[in-house]
């Protein structure tokens, strides 16, 4: 269980209080430096707080708690002056310049961390929406804090905050413990900070719900005497059964928290008594080797009981917990637990990340600092203790945090965008019209351009118009206005449904322009939406005219209703026998024959292709599709063969990619560099800028169409490209 730790005592001297005195109380070794840095930081503080004796108490009260952990001296000098940015900005500069820009940065942060309060889930309401929402807030802390120690900070302030809370009045102290329970208890799970957290649950456990709190206390108390007894005489057999084998260890009682026997009870649905943990030993041990000896010695002992051993060091938590858990029936016919760990093991799970961050003099961290950072990204899956949320929410995953901000609505809603986001990206989060009408935003009651780059933390709040819509410059790659795909989709959506009559109009125009062209008739447009997934022929001709998609994009499908069957061209008869050519074409009824790629269509296997024989150039091989050779005259059909691939491989064929794309440095070189990875050849190209539009024609070789799709596909994924295809 536990205890309840009263507020650091601060010695005074006359009126002052002892600043020297408390500071030897920490216990912790100083240099004369750090020492003078601590003592004028107290002193600083105390012209803070000179109205507020409470503060000054809780401040170092919060310190003491670092100090125990083990944290560097930094994070110690900015515990004694939390508070100073919320006073005035001029204090914080005051802060950099006298102790340093770290320990302002870390205050500053403690600051932001500090506004959690406004953003609390309302009681009531929907439980879902409640739990998803305290999640996002976590994820929000962690997120908008780029030095862990700001939330060991925030931890051990509250902490702090909760042993002064006896005194403040019931609504205080149950607003306190909801948010600590809520928030911080899990956060302090996450991070490992095991002491942090068995304190913050049970504190907060014992304001929000006394008579269980006190009831469970009680049962615990009863037979305290006892069960004390009892622990002392298992300590000294097993500790005397370990030395008999060889195994050097520490055997100690380990007190079981409130709150943990409580989630036990209600997650197994049992009785007190059925809580097998209440009487428990802890063996440390100095290597892994002798964890699984001391576990054979214990169940050489005592008899395990089923389904009660947890191998956390073969299977580590989320948070790279890692110890041995079995439950054996001791002395007595008594439920035993005992956890086996290592040393090393054991300084982990008291203290987590606190206790792999020791800063030497002149604040350079650890060997092993970027490996922790690595590790608490990880750990943002957050697996383990769902159940602490008060099982709010449903369990999910969720990716490395770098790549995402979390916003505030001026409602304080938290809204998780991919990083980069704008404020017209955040518009369309919020809802559809909100972003169709906006015209500006305000951060933090600031008004910024709708280009600004949002960050965590930050509260936004649109200035829309009554009426209006999106501008087509936000679509613009270059502007910069816009960078999330949904909002992307929802400004197209909107232009999409504007001006449809007209748009139906220049759609019908350009394909009876284009099919004019060609020669051909205009094709059935049922079918031909139905080909291009449109559910209306005027549909499909709207996105024709509001250039979504091009009439030359369409015609590979208005060709194939037109193709006539390879029957039709009444080939002759293929005869076995005959070799592919040297282009790895095989002509049926023919051998011998030069072959050359037509240069209007140039096939690529795997298309259907169909020879033409020319006059003194051999056979040109085309497309079956090709608009040349559909609109042959009957003279001209007697001269095709047919044709098909051989099984040569290793051939290179030419083929035409098209781009459109919104005009920007770089461009092309970014769109070579798809080709260079790929060891695709180029044998010409032809750019052209229309205003904020470009265009782009690549010859290129490939060895067949995967190849080529492969090539599109990595081409369209090119910032600011809006398409690519092969040119018919």
């Amino acid at each position: 269980m536990v205890s309840v730790h009263s507020s650091h005592t601060l010695p005074t001297g006359g009126d002052q209080p002892d600043f020297p005195s408390w500071l030897e109380s920490l216990g912790i070794e100083l240099s004369p430096q750090g020492r003078g840095t601590l003592l004028h930081a107290c002193e600083f503080a105390q012209e803070l707080n000179t109205e507020d004796p409470d503060a000054m108490r809780h401040v170092l009260g919060t310190a003491v708690i670092l100090a125990h952990q083990n944290l560097d001296q930094e994070s110690i000098v900015a515990a004694i002056l939390q508070g100073a940015a919320e006073h005035d900005p001029e204090v914080l500069a005051k802060v950099a310049a006298i102790f340093g820009e770290g320990v302002a940065r870390l205050v500053d942060g403690v600051a932001r961390m500090g506004q959690i309060s406004e953003y609390s889930a309302p009681a009531g309401g929907d439980k879902r929406e409640q739990g998803a929402h305290i999640e996002s807030l976590r994820k929000m802390l962690l997120a908008m804090v780029e030095d862990i120690r700001v939330v060991l900070i925030k931890l051990a302030e509250r902490t702090q905050a909760m042993r002064e809370l006896s005194h403040a009045d019931e609504d205080t102290r149950h607003r306190v413990a909801h948010e600590v329970q809520d928030i911080f208890a899990p956060l302090a799970n996450r991070l490992g900070v095991w002491q942090v957290k068995w304190e913050l649950e049970d504190l907060s456990f014992r304001y929000l719900e006394p008579d269980l709190y006190k009831k469970i206390a009680r049962l615990l108390d009863e037979k305290r005497l006892g069960r004390e007894q009892y622990i002392a005489d298992v300590r000294e057999q097993l500790r005397q059964e370990l030395h008999k084998n060889g195994v050097v260890a520490e055997v100690s009682g380990r007190p079981k928290h409130i709150y943990s026997i409580y989630k036990k009870m209600k997650r197994k649905g049992v009785d007190f008594s059925e809580v097998y943990d209440v009487r428990a030993v802890r063996v440390l041990v100095n290597d892994l080797k002798d964890c699984y000896t001391a576990l054979g010695v214990v169940h050489s002992l005592w008899q395990p009981i089923p389904g009660e051993f947890d191998d956390y060091i073969a299977h580590p938590k989320g948070n790279d917990y890692r110890s041995l858990h079995t439950a054996v029936v001791g002395p007595e016919e008594k439920a035993l637990e005992v956890q086996i760990r290592t040393h090393d093991m054991h300084n982990h799970a008291e203290l987590g990340v606190a206790a792999h961050w020791r800063y030497k003099e002149g604040g350079r961290q650890d060997a092993g600092f970027e490996e922790k950072i690595a590790w608490l990204r990880q750990i943002m899956e957050w697996k383990e203790d769902v159940h602490d949320a008060g099982e709010l929410m449903e369990q999910f995953k969720t990716g490395l945090f770098q790549d995402t901000v979390y916003i505030l609505t001026p409602q304080g809603k938290v809204v998780a965008l991919s990083k980069g986001a704008t404020p017209i990206d955040f518009a369309y989060h919020v809802h559809t019209d909100l972003g169709d009408r906006c015209r500006g935003a305000k951060v933090d009651g600031n008004i910024v351009p709708l280009t600004y780059p949002l960050q965590n933390g930050q509260r936004v709040e649109i200035i829309t118009v009554k009426q209006g819509g999106p501008s087509r410059d936000w679509l613009n790659f270059n502007l910069g206005y816009v960078r999330t795909s949904r909002a992307k989709a929802k400004i197209r959506h909107w232009f999409k449904h504007q001006h449809y009559e007209e748009n139906v109009a220049q759609g019908r125009e350009a394909l009876e322009k284009e099919t004019h062209r060609l020669g051909l008739p205009l094709p059935n447009l049922e079918t031909l939406a139905q080909k291009n997934r449109f559910a209306r022929p005027e549909d499909l001709l709207a996105a024709i005219g509001r250039g979504d998609i091009t009439a030359r994009q369409v015609m590979a499908a208005i060709q194939e209703e037109v193709v006539p069957k390879e029957e039709e061209w009444h080939l002759p008869a293929p005869r076995a026998g005959i070799g592919p050519s040297a282009s790895g074409v095989l002509l049926h009824g023919e051998g011998g024959m030069l072959t050359t790629i037509a240069k209007c269509c140039k096939p690529v296997p795997p298309d259907a292709i169909i020879g033409f024989v020319t006059r003194g150039r051999g056979v040109a091989i085309h497309r079956q599709d090709c608009p040349n050779v559909l609109h042959f005259d009957e003279s001209q059909r007697d001269r095709l063969l047919v044709a098909s691939w051989g099984t040569k491989s290793g051939g290179h064929y030419e083929v035409d990619i098209e781009i459109e794309a919104n005009d920007r440095q770089g461009l092309l070189r970014d769109v070579s560099e798809v080709m260079t990875r790929e060891k695709i050849n180029v044998t010409a190209v032809s750019t052209l800028s229309r205003g904020l539009q470009a265009g782009m024609r690549f010859t290129v070789q490939i060895a067949d169409l995967d190849q080529l799709a492969r090539i599109i596909a990595q081409i369209r994924e090119v910032p600011g490209v809006a398409g690519a295809w092969r040119r018919s």
